[in-house]
């Protein structure tokens, strides 16, 4: 995915009411998180974390397959390299940071993994 993601975190009380073409965001009882553009990001976040690049899983992912993300996930943790992982109903996203890219997509590729 192009250009560099961010991750906002808030009170549970705030509302979004607007949205870029790519914004994620979660509530729960204790917090509210975004995870969205740089550029786009909203200046009251109480927390940010910059520097993510993001990864889309090709293509829709039935809710019956087992272990793509866990599968991802486990290669580059044994490589050290942490990610932030979102789905949606049809498809899954990883990000990590910007400086761990070129690596992560290296170990991927030496796995069998491909990119577009």
């Amino acid at each position: 995915m192009d250009g560099e993601f961010c991750v906002c975190r808030w009170g549970k009380e705030r509302a979004f009411t607007q949205g870029g073409e790519f914004w994620f965001w979660a509530r729960t009882d204790v917090e509210c998180s975004l995870l969205c553009p740089a550029e786009s990001a909203p200046e009251d976040a109480e927390q940010r974390e910059d520097g993510w690049k993001g990864f889309r899983i090709a293509g829709q992912l039935d809710f019956s397959l087992i272990g793509i993300l866990a599968g991802i996930a486990g290669i580059l943790a044994e490589a050290g390299i942490s990610i932030f992982a979102v789905s949606t109903f049809d498809t899954d996203y990883i990000f990590l940071k910007r400086e761990n890219a070129e690596g992560a997509e290296n170990i991927l590729r030496k796995n069998g993994y491909q990119f577009a």
